[in-house]
């Protein structure tokens, strides 16, 4: 099968390719699953500041100059990139992202009529932002555009029920649940895990993520702050990436000394140096009340850190239904103190083994590039099935 992997939006402060690439470890990670779960060809097509191509790991990047902004307006079109990416007479199209219905649709007017769409969900919302005659124009735009696609991708099913109620995705076109991405990442023994990144505890927990509302940081201080008497050597470690809600995260350890002195605040923790940190862990919690999928989660996965994490669904699809450690609902920092203490007293050995099968089976790269190729060939046969010639 010949793919096309399409990018409408790049990130304008990524100076050279090699530091686009880096940063797009999901696109790069994807592309090359495909070749291993046997592809014949993989072409990415990236917009970009300027016109480029190279070659890495037997996948083609393509990259093509427009003159506006990285990120696209409802309206805007991509006409040149869609002309490459049709001159390449591929068999499937995979766009990234729900939010291009303009690009998407004019796509299909220059693909060949065999070639088959497949647009991949990355947590975007039906509408998100749009309000009155501006949602209603939107709404129209994203149901004419995502009709174009032949599938979709979603982590979980459960996540494309908002874009079918409000008619986006029509009954006609399927949903296939494929994980949104993987991470390359080694789990470190556990000694020298703790050595090299400092941390402590017994259980050690760790949080990582922005501190940002949706992930809610202050709930998961409550939870832990409910069981320091229960568990006197826990300790919870907090790794953020930015800081929105540090002042109030500063603020809510100043009110509570005892909490204050088993809190560990890491700040921006390289990510590079992100295998040490998460293999020292002992539990992994999140707070998010939404997310597409759960990369840190996955990376926890890989690196032994037994999932306390909140009951949404990308994160049920990534602890196989919640199997793999605890879930809790969002906000309720009650039942997240309960299910720490269900972890914190269980002997953890048999879920880390059973993390480290569901991981290989479901959460890796050739995992997710078998599942992926599957459901491309599935499309691409139903399309034709139809008679829809070239």
């Amino acid at each position: 099968m010949q793919i096309v992997l399409m990018n409408y939006a790049y990130d304008a402060g990524d100076a050279t390719l090699d530091a686009l690439l880096q940063r797009y470890e999901s696109l790069t990670g994807w592309a090359e699953s495909l070749l291993v779960a046997g592809a014949a060809r993989v072409t990415v097509v990236q917009r970009y500041a300027r016109d480029a191509e190279l070659a890495r790991n037997g996948v083609r990047y393509l990259f093509r100059a427009d003159r506006r902004q990285p990120g696209m307006r409802l309206w805007s079109g991509a006409r040149r990139i869609n002309r490459v990416a049709a001159e390449l007479r591929p068999d499937l199209v995979h766009v990234n992202g729900l939010l291009y219905p303009l690009p998407t649709c004019q796509l299909r007017g220059v693909l060949p009529r065999s070639a088959a769409i497949v647009v991949q969900d990355h947590g975007g919302v039906p509408g998100a932002g749009a309000q009155a005659l501006k949602a209603r124009v939107r709404r129209l735009a994203e149901r004419a555009g995502l009709r174009a696609a032949d599938a979709f991708l979603f982590t979980t099913g459960e996540q494309a029920w908002p874009w079918r109620t409000a008619g986006l995705i029509a009954p006609h076109q399927p949903v296939f649940e494929v994980i949104e991405g993987s991470r390359q990442i080694v789990r470190m023994p556990r000694e020298l895990a703790r050595a090299r990144s400092g941390l402590r505890g017994d259980p050690a927990l760790l949080w990582v993520g922005r501190l940002n509302a949706n992930k809610d940081p202050l709930t998961v201080l409550d939870g832990f702050e409910r069981v320091l008497a229960a568990l006197p050597a826990a300790r919870l470690a907090m790794a953020y990436q930015t800081d929105e809600l540090l002042p109030e995260l500063q603020a809510r350890l100043a009110r509570a000394p005892a909490l204050a002195a088993r809190v560990d605040l890491l700040g921006r923790w390289p990510h590079q140096r992100m295998a040490e940190l998460l293999s020292a862990a002992d539990l992994f919690v999140l707070g998010s009340h939404r997310e597409g999928s759960g990369y840190a989660l996955i990376e926890a996965l890989a690196c032994g850190a037994v999932p306390l994490v909140t009951d949404i669904p990308s994160f049920r699809a990534i602890t196989d239904g919640g199997r793999l450690g605890q879930l809790w609902p969002p906000g309720d920092a009650a039942t997240l103190a309960r299910a720490l203490l269900v972890l914190a007293r269980r002997d953890l050995a048999p879920t880390r083994a059973a993390m480290a099968a569901h991981f290989e089976r479901v959460l890796s790269w050739p995992a997710i590039g078998r599942r992926a190729l599957a459901a491309y060939h599935e499309v691409l046969a139903r399309r034709r099935s139809r008679g829809v010639a070239a």
